[in-house]
This record gives C-alpha cells, structure tokens and sequence, in this order.
C-alpha cells in the first residue's frame, strides 16, 4: 500500500520509522513548518521532518494542507492512503477524500476516552489508572472516526507524561502497520465510537499549570504527574515563582492539625506544615496534604523539600499560592 506519512512531534517518530520498515511504500512526510525554540531562540525542524530528511525521504512543511497547492501536490502522488500520528492541524474533508483508503490516525487514548491534543496528559491528571493507543479512520470531526485496532495498558502509579508519551508511541507504531496491513488484507472491523463515552483532551495552557490548593492533594499530584515537561505545575511562595517536580498525596492530616483544617479552616491550604521523610507536607483541600518530594526555583537546580528548608527558601508556616 502507498502511504504517506503526517506527524510533527518525537512521539510520532517511531511511526514513521515503523513505516519505512514495512512492507508498505512510504511516499513522503508531512510536517509542520520549522518553529522557534522557546529555550534558544533558533529555528528548528520539528522531529518527524528531521527525521524525514535523514531518511531521504520527501518532504512537505505547509503552513496549512488547506492550501490548493498542497492539495494539488498530495493528489499528484497517487498514495492509497494517509497516516496521522499527531500532525497539528484537523484535515480538511477535501484531503481526506483524496486516498482511496482513506486517513488512519494513531491516537495516544482508548477512544472514545480523551478525544483531543494533549491525551496522554490529560490521562494522567484525570486519575486513570489504564490507558492505550487506538487506529481509526480520519474523518472531519475530532478524534471521532471509527475504531480500527486498540490496545491498552497501565498507568503507573508515579508515571509522568514525559514517560508514558514514548511508551504509548512505542506500543502503537507497530500496531500502526497492522492496521494497514489488515487495511490491505479487508480483514478490519471498523467499529462505530459510543458518543455517550466520549470525553475531552483539550490543548495544555500555560495556565493549566497553576496550582490550585484547594484541590485534593491527589489530583494536584496527578496534574504535577500529568503536566511533565509542560507546561509545568507551579505555584509562588515568598513572593517568588517555584515549579512543583514530583510529589505525592497523603490521605488525611492526622491528629490536631485535620482539626484545624476541617473545623473552619484556620490553616490556609497552601500552608506548609513541616517536614516528613524529606518532603515538604502542604495542606490541600479537603483536610488532604501533598508531600512536595522536588521543587525548583527559577535559575536554581531540583531540590528535595529538605534542601529547600535548609536554604532557607521555605519554612512550616509558609503558604504556597499567595501572590501567585
């Protein structure tokens, strides 16, 4: 089968390796267009058309697949079918009418679960403890085509996106080439999505990342899991922006301290109540407390909770968020 390859991130690498490993005929790669680096400024490729490039293989960066020019180009090359793995842009009903097979698109969820941009993140701030990757057919509205191949796996307790993402990449390359292998073989069963299932990945924000203390302790901790590398969990303290690294939730404050919390709320949540193990305890909503394991304050490196109070950047009374 001729295929042609869209994707933009590293998490769509190994798809497109898989792919140029196949039986299949890899025609060209479509990437975003070379962007800006937020850390150094210069302009770079984006990983699929790096790739791409190192491969030898043809290579294609519009501004948008909407453009009559790049419909015309697409067209030209007779390709059977189309293969999405998080490209950046929602395809037009005029592309995707142009293969006689069709788009399959990878997606990071067990659909119809986290239909969206940012999947694997919002998996992991959600609470949930079992995810996957899914096929489907391409079709004008979001992540809503029907279901092709699925497979499924576990979240670890302490996983962080920036580690379940290459995982789900890993685990659904290969399974990206059956797809079109039973494509070719009409041995698939497309399978209608229950909308009644359906829920939402939308694109991270940078405010996304703003800690709420009135949050449970446990979903604060998955947003910090979650939201790894960006954009971030952060919340001020003293004045002064600090970046949450990893932490975990305790299921209640104990003794005269809940008391406190829950018979009025005479401690703030954001209060740091002290030290345990190392860790920075933080009261959080609901009488919970978080355990803040690694912090980091701008232009500094990770610190343990310990070496924070040590430097004397956070003290027992402090409160998390004020001024934020």
């Amino acid at each position: 089968m001729k295929v042609v390859f869209f994707g933009t991130p590293e998490w769509a690498v190994p798809s497109l390796d898989a792919l140029a490993g196949s039986r299949h005929s890899l025609l060209a790669a479509v990437s975003q267009p070379d962007r800006r680096s937020s850390r150094r400024g210069e302009v770079a490729p984006p990983p699929v058309a790096r790739r791409a490039k190192e491969m030898g293989l043809p290579l294609r960066q519009p501004e948008t697949v909407r453009s009559p020019d790049f419909l015309e180009w697409f067209r030209g090359l007779g390709a059977d079918a189309g293969a999405l793995v998080a490209y950046g842009e929602i395809l037009p009903r005029a592309l995707l009418a142009i293969p006689e097979k069709g788009f399959v698109n990878l997606h990071f969820s067990l659909l119809p679960h986290h239909r969206g941009a940012a999947p694997v993140q919002w998996a992991i701030a959600s609470g949930d403890t079992v995810t996957g990757v899914t096929t489907q057919r391409v079709v004008p509205r979001l992540d809503a085509g029907d279901i092709l191949i699925q497979r499924q796996t576990a979240i670890g307790p302490r996983e962080k996106a920036s580690e379940l993402g290459p995982r789900l990449a890993a685990l659904g390359a290969p399974m990206l080439v059956e797809t079109f292998d039973r494509l070719e073989a009409g041995t698939v069963e497309p399978r209608a999505q229950d909308e009644a299932l359906a829920t939402s990945a939308p694109l991270l924000r940078r405010e996304d990342g703003l800690v709420d203390w009135q949050r449970r302790a446990e979903t604060i901790a998955q947003r910090i899991r979650g939201f790894d590398p960006w954009p971030g969990c952060g919340s001020s303290v003293r004045g002064c922006a600090v970046r949450l690294l990893d932490a975990v939730a305790e299921a209640r404050i104990a003794g005269e301290t809940a008391e406190n919390v829950e018979a009025g709320g005479r401690l703030p949540a954001g209060t740091v109540l002290g030290l345990a193990e190392g860790a920075l305890r933080i009261v959080s909503g609901e009488g919970t407390v978080l355990r803040v394991e690694r912090l980091q304050f701008p232009g500094g490196k990770p610190l343990t909770g310990q070496e924070a109070v040590n430097g004397r950047l956070v003290a027992a009374g402090d409160v998390f968020g004020e001024g934020a």
